[in-house]
């Protein structure tokens, strides 16, 4: 966990914010470090409390209410619905989590369009994406019991990887969790620094559960006359004749997930990569602290000795 640790410094009272605002609106309010935080950056570093203060008594700004955060309130909302239907209501859940999960590229682009980029709003957008994507994953355990320790599998990388990755950045001092370097990781940098490469695993990797959870209501095969006509005229039956023939034993769904799996096993190497290099940096960091400490405790024993030398 975060070192925890309490300023020394008090906490502005309201009348203190409302008169310094009053005096010069332009000033801006300057950041305390916190004692022991192993930020490289110390003006990335908040106390706590006084950014609660701020939050309570600043009245000109109010972040919860800025238009990205708002959408992801909504997001929030659509996805709690899904889950009421989706025991019994296949359809419903599907459009309400599609809508859900789609709004996800709207927020960043309305943070980047209105200036409202902000760490509430980067939190509350990774923590909808985890809890949605995990309570869906809750469910196909339960609709897949064979499956179970995969999916369960699954959710845990997904939760691991991205909590040591964002903690790994704030230790580092990072402005975004996103703000990798090819030095750090190649894979990483590409799949973040590339939207249309984040979307389309993000997106693939969320079709692909989708499309899982539907198979479990949808058993029909894929028409047998619709299904040859599409491939005729993609010219698959010249070049892969066995496709059409095993395709047409499957769901629709089943044919869609088969699409989505390459790049949705790709999101899992992702992940894995991810949880790899946070941990490396989280074990240089402690390196470091460890070197720190010892070069330290030699200081003042040289200094202790010095001084005994002094005396005699």
């Amino acid at each position: 966990m975060p070192p925890t640790t309490r300023s020394k410094q008090g906490s502005p009272a309201p009348a203190a914010l409302a008169t310094a605002r009053e005096t010069d609106i332009n000033t801006t309010i300057r950041q305390r470090p916190r004692e022991g935080s192993r930020s490289r950056n110390p003006d990335d570093v908040y106390d706590a409390k006084y950014a609660v203060d701020l939050a309570t008594y600043t009245v000109d700004e109010n972040v919860f209410l800025f238009v990205p955060n708002l959408i992801g309130y909504v997001r929030v909302i659509l996805a709690a619905a899904a889950l009421y239907y989706m025991p019994n209501y296949p359809r419903t859940c599907t459009v309400l989590y599609g809508v859900s999960c789609l709004l996800d590229a709207l927020d960043g682009l309305a943070a980047r369009a209105l200036n409202q980029s902000s760490k509430f709003g980067a939190v509350l957008d990774m923590v909808t994406d985890r809890c949605t994507t995990a309570c869906l994953l809750c469910y196909l355990a339960s609709a897949y019991p064979k499956y179970a320790l995969l999916y369960q599998f699954l959710i845990a990388l997904d939760f691991a990887s991205h909590y040591i990755h964002m903690y790994s950045s704030n230790v580092t001092g990072s402005s975004s969790h996103k703000n990798i370097t090819a030095d750090v990781s190649r894979i990483l940098y590409y799949y973040y620094t590339s939207k249309f490469t984040l979307f389309m695993f993000c997106f693939c990797n969320e079709l692909f559960f989708v499309c899982m959870y539907l198979n479990a209501f949808i058993q029909t095969p894929i028409s047998s006359v619709v299904l040859p006509e599409l491939v005729v005229k993609t010219g698959l039956d010249k070049i892969a004749p066995c496709l059409l023939r095993g395709a047409a034993n499957l769901t629709w769904p089943q044919f869609v997930a088969a699409l989505n799996f390459p790049l949705c096993a790709g999101k899992q190497i992702i992940n894995v990569v991810q949880f790899w290099k946070a941990s490396k940096i989280l074990v240089g960091i402690d390196l470091v602290d460890r070197q720190k400490a010892r070069a330290k405790k030699a200081a003042e024993e040289a200094f202790k000795a010095s001084k005994g030398a002094a005396v005699l």
